[in-house]
């Protein structure tokens, strides 16, 4: 078979309609990005804004660890002096183990694994299935003054939505 640049040889536009379609960018709908916003839409991101970013100064950084991490990690973390073993089990403080905890404003200790040892954690904040498997392990949870202030103001602006409520 021969090339096509010989095939096309004698022909007046060379495949690419009438001579005048290959004259600016017309044909093409335009050069670069034109027409995003009204034929070529469907090929782009939606212009403009959507949504709503809160201010840094309401926003609060949450670090989070789990619980099966601080169960496995206990000895190795006795061992290097971050956790403090008692007579029965280990005292961890969460601010120590979890990662990014010096840039967040809390730490959270999450409930995802299984807890074999007896654990005494010292957090910010605990979900509900963490609480319940520290302590159905045996172990304690204990909230930071930081973790206090925390739930007494949450537990403040449920009050505030309820009483908004029932007017």
């Amino acid at each position: 078979m021969t090339s096509k640049k010989k095939r096309q040889r004698g022909s007046r536009t060379h495949g690419g309609g009438t001579h005048k379609n290959r004259r600016g960018a017309g044909h093409r709908g335009g050069r670069g990005r034109a027409g995003r916003d009204k034929h070529e839409f469907h090929n782009y991101e939606p212009l403009g804004k959507h949504g709503f970013t809160r201010p840094p100064k309401v926003t609060e950084e949450v670090a989070t660890v789990d619980v099966r991490e601080l169960d496995e990690d206990a000895p190795l973390l006795a061992a290097e002096g971050v956790a403090e073993e008692t007579d029965d089990g280990y005292r961890v403080d969460a601010r120590a183990v979890a990662d990014d905890a010096d840039d967040a404003d809390a730490v959270k200790v999450l409930g995802d694994g299984q807890v074999h040892g007896t654990l005494h954690v010292v957090a910010d904040d605990f979900s509900d299935s963490a609480v319940e498997l520290i302590e159905g392990a045996g172990g304690s949870v204990e909230l930071t003054e930081l973790g206090r202030q925390r739930q007494q103001r949450r537990a403040e602006k449920d009050t505030t939505d309820e009483a908004g409520d029932d007017e």
